[in-house]
């Protein structure tokens, strides 16, 4: 199987370029003729001095104006100068248009961007994700593609036209008087030295301004997500001390930012000042000495102060460049991480799965060295009911990530139905398998919605009889707008009870022929507990089962217990056959009973 190369920034915008080429050729159109506006925008003032009010004789060039000359020199003043309006007007008419198409080619590829992006973060592994920031995540998605998004469409296509025009501005005053040419460009090396410098040190403030808004982005996002903690912890002056810290050090390096876009302004005004009096006055020595007429002088100063104009947009534009190639490298940073393994060109579809389930000397870990499993082996018959127990860290969340290909086994073999699971295309294997988690997840959207996320495709008569059989219909029917009612972001609004028993009926809608429960009933009240334990009862007839046991309470009804310690497996046997060996099962099991013994007495006395 060969390896698909990661996305790359500069490919994906080149593609995009490629599928928007007519768009680019109509900007391209409205490029030149706007610069042909500009370059033409100061000579009805030449012809006007010159062969108006000067009376100087026409050039070959001009002769088609002898007539306009002919009928008076009122009719001649007031045509040519109206002309001053109408090239304005065909500035604005190009401008607009060159603007428009831009601007929609760059939300278009902001739009792809995102799009590709968030693709690809979506494909990235759990491992990746466990380890991220979901807020710079989220700046990466949002503010970083802004920026080339506004890059594009306000400042590569208006640097091309910028550029356009000063190289026609040159051409004609090099045609007009070399000489004076010279002495005009003569600023051009020290103005072009001091934006390369001052261009350089942009970047490198863009990159750590860039970096602070992305953690910022992080802080906002992870306080917003845990206010209840911060609430109830009274953190709310240490969050915002902390939050002012990074807000003040993004503050320092805006500042740092603007000031050397303002020194480069400033230094552009100085150059452009020096540059315009030594041009007038050689300008008019020139002149004076009939080597050029006092049109030409005018054209001279009119380029000159447009020029200016182009190159201090240009200085501006720099900024920009600079902070987009920051955020194209952070972008490109994001495509870069590898995602999870891609199925095999060979996979195949996963059937309606009986679910046996193998684990054959299979070995983990995280990239780091240390097993989380190690050389562990166990056979679970279709439509077993097995619990998987341990202390915290022992590999029990890691199997059932194995199971669902959130990762691939480092060594050994892991089969379902008799099937190695790398063989089966992972969508369709996550398909048949169901999921109920201990912290129950839900989306800022509607029940419906959130039951229907197990199968998109769901009637609404699937999902009614869903919720009815994970018991929660009825206190659905009791919200302001039933089934259509949108909860808070993660079911904010809800009981936790109430959030089980949506997950659940999430889980029921999907059918699947095997389930994974991390022990659904360990955070809620006793009543939940009870309706979420019918349900499951119903939930889990016939199907092979894994639950993820975080109480030994209600051991004797599973077919099989696995114990695991230290990353390993230790001891799998029943209920009673596990007790009877007096083993790591029996004295846990032992040690939890006193417990739940004592906490009952302590319950009786108050």
């Amino acid at each position: 199987m060969t390896k698909k190369q990661s996305p790359n920034v500069r490919e994906i915008v080149s593609a995009h370029l490629r599928e928007m080429r007519r768009s680019l050729a109509a900007a391209a159109l409205c490029i030149i003729g706007f610069t042909l506006m500009e370059l033409l925008a100061p000579w009805p003032l030449k012809i006007i001095f010159d062969y108006i009010l000067l009376d100087k004789p026409l050039p070959p060039a001009l002769a088609w104006l002898g007539g306009l000359l002919a009928q008076g020199e009122f009719a001649a003043v007031f045509v040519i100068s109206l002309s001053i309006v109408l090239f304005a007007a065909g500035k604005s008419l190009f401008d607009y248009f060159q603007l428009y198409q831009t601007s929609r080619i760059g939300y278009q590829m902001a739009h792809i961007m995102r799009r590709e992006l968030f693709s690809h973060l979506q494909g990235l592994s759990l491992y990746f994700h466990n380890r991220a920031r979901s807020g710079e995540l989220l700046n990466s998605v949002t503010t970083e593609t802004e920026v080339l998004k506004d890059t594009f469409a306000e400042s590569v296509m208006t640097a091309v036209s910028q550029l356009l025009t000063v190289v026609g501005m040159f051409v004609i005053m090099f045609l007009l008087n070399w000489k004076l040419s010279l002495i005009a460009l003569a600023t051009l090396p020290i103005l072009f030295y001091s934006l390369a410098s001052v261009y350089r040190r942009l970047k490198d403030t863009a990159r750590k301004q860039r970096e602070r808004e992305g953690k910022i982005a992080a802080r906002i996002s992870e306080v917003l997500t845990s206010v209840p903690l911060v609430k109830a912890y009274g953190r709310e002056r240490y969050e915002q001390e902390r939050f002012d810290t990074e807000s003040a050090r993004t503050l320092e390096e805006g500042i740092e930012a603007e000031r050397l876009a303002a020194g480069a302004m400033r230094s552009l005004e100085l150059i452009k000042a020096v540059g315009l009096w030594a041009t007038v006055l050689f300008g008019a020595l020139l002149a004076l000495r009939n080597e050029m007429t006092p049109g030409d002088v005018l054209i001279f100063t009119a380029y000159l102060t447009d020029m200016y104009k182009p190159l201090r947009n240009l200085a501006k534009l720099s900024t920009r460049y600079s902070r987009a190639t920051v955020s194209v490298r952070r972008i490109q940073d994001i495509f870069e991480t590898e995602p999870e393994g891609r199925d095999d060109a060979q996979a195949i579809e996963a059937p309606r799965l009986k679910g046996e389930i193998v684990f054959d000397r299979v070995s983990f870990d995280y990239g780091n060295g240390r097993k989380v499993l190690d050389d562990v082996s166990f056979a679970i018959r279709p439509g077993q009911r097995v619990a998987l127990v341990g202390p915290s860290g022992s590999g029990k969340s890691t199997v059932a990530s194995l199971l669902l290909r959130f990762y691939d086994a480092r060594s050994g073999e892991i089969r379902v139905d008799g099937v190695d699971i790398r063989r089966y295309r992972r969508g369709s294997l996550r398909r048949e398998i169901g999921v109920v988690l201990q912290d129950s997840i839900l989306f800022g959207a509607s029940i419906r919605e959130n039951i229907a996320y197990g199968k998109p495709e769901a009637s609404r008569e699937e999902i009614v009889e869903a919720a009815r059989q994970a018991y929660a219909h009825d206190f659905i029917m009791t919200l302001p707008e039933g089934y259509d009612t949108v909860i808070g972001e993660r079911g904010a609004t809800l009981s936790g009870g109430q959030r089980q028993r949506v997950c659940l009926a999430r889980a029921i809608i999907k059918r699947p022929s095997t389930l994974i429960l991390d022990e659904p009933t360990s955070a809620v009240d006793t009543e939940s507990e009870a309706l979420i334990h019918g349900a499951l009862e119903q939930l889990l007839s016939g199907k092979t089962t894994l639950v993820i046991a975080h109480h030994f309470t209600a051991m004797e009804n599973f077919d099989l217990i696995l114990v695991l310690k230290n990353s390993r497996l230790i001891e799998q046997g029943t209920h009673e056959e596990l007790l009877e060996r007096r083993g790591h099962y029996y004295r846990v099991f032992q040690r939890q009973v006193r417990v739940e013994k004592h906490h009952a007495q302590v319950t009786t006395l108050h």
